[in-house]
């Protein structure tokens, strides 16, 4: 297939916007609603991408349309030229008002209950005019949004990124992760107290796809334990710190979230190979807003003063 050249003019901004919405919304009509155009003209539209292009970038059925190879491949760039036009806007308008502006940060459990809550209030007491987004999901999630551009960077427990070309981290500190429950919780009253003995209680564990619930089986395993099978499975820090005040389940948190709620503490069950590197996950190769490098010098102040609490 010979070289196409997107560049001659015939590709047009609106273009873009239309394939995205399409894939977003899974059929021609309902992206044609979002974006308020006539039917004709988005179906109009799209046949002149796929007619540039000579392939087809949706396959159409009964219930809507859903992405070719083609149309996956053609939508990924889409939604990056469109991230990048977006925040080449808000750069603009930030450096025309240095008091302004917008950072999208993606948090994990660890970072998101202390660290984050510190540097977002430090860098509104600086610059009261920077509006601060915070979205919550797994790093496997958010890693795609961070490559896109639809966030600026990522708060929390640095996963491995071996095969995400694009990326880099900053460690911040490392933090314990403890196991805690209730502190009326009855396998306080045991006497000498093991990861065994917890097993008859139900327990509350990251999603599967996490680093932390790979680490904690590998701990259960190297003690020659079944993991928990009575379980929920949450990231949700507000529902996890919930259920174990509330209930007799376990969870393994971080030292600083764990800290942070009276009426839940450590149970004596060390957890010496899991330890949380905290830190940020940043794009590489794409400069950061001025509002987002605020933020990271914000993140990287409030964290040294976290450090000295895990040194003690």
């Amino acid at each position: 297939m010979r070289p196409i050249d997107l560049l001659n003019g015939r590709l047009k901004l609106r273009h873009l916007v239309l394939v995205v919405a399409v894939a977003d919304h899974g059929s021609v009509l309902r992206a044609a609603r979002h974006l308020r155009l006539a039917q004709p003209a988005a179906t109009r539209s799209l046949r002149e991408v796929e007619d540039l292009l000579g392939v087809e970038l949706f396959a159409r059925g009964p219930r809507g349309v859903t992405p070719t190879v083609y149309g996956e491949a053609f939508v990924e760039h889409a939604r990056t030229v469109l991230a990048e036009l977006r925040r080449a806007g808000d750069r603009i308008a930030e450096l025309a008002d240095a008091r302004a502006g917008t950072v999208t940060i993606g948090t994990l459990l660890a970072g998101s209950n202390v660290l984050l809550p510190r540097a977002i209030a430090a860098l509104k007491r600086d610059r009261p005019g920077i509006t601060v987004i915070v979205r919550e999901a797994t790093f496997d999630a958010q890693a795609p949004r961070l490559l896109d551009g639809e966030l600026d960077m990522i708060v929390g427990r640095l996963n491995p990124i071996g095969d995400l070309r694009g990326l880099r981290q900053i460690t911040l500190y490392g933090e314990p992760v403890r196991l805690v429950a209730r502190r009326g919780h009855p396998a306080r009253r045991r006497r000498g107290l093991a990861l065994r003995d917890l097993l008859d209680y139900p327990w509350v564990l990251p999603l599967e796809q996490t680093a932390l619930r790979r680490e904690l089986e590998q701990v259960f395993r190297d003690q020659g334990l079944p993991p928990p099978s009575d379980l929920v499975e949450c990231t949700s820090i507000l529902t996890v710190r919930t259920l174990v005040r509330d209930t007799d389940m376990i969870a393994a948190l971080p030292e600083l979230v764990a800290a942070t709620d009276r009426e839940i503490a450590p149970l004596p069950v060390p957890l010496e190979p899991v330890r949380r590197q905290v830190g940020v996950t940043l794009p590489d190769g794409r400069p950061l807003t001025p509002s987002a490098r605020l933020m990271l010098d914000h993140l990287r102040r409030e964290a040294a003063a976290l450090t000295g609490r895990f040194e003690r």
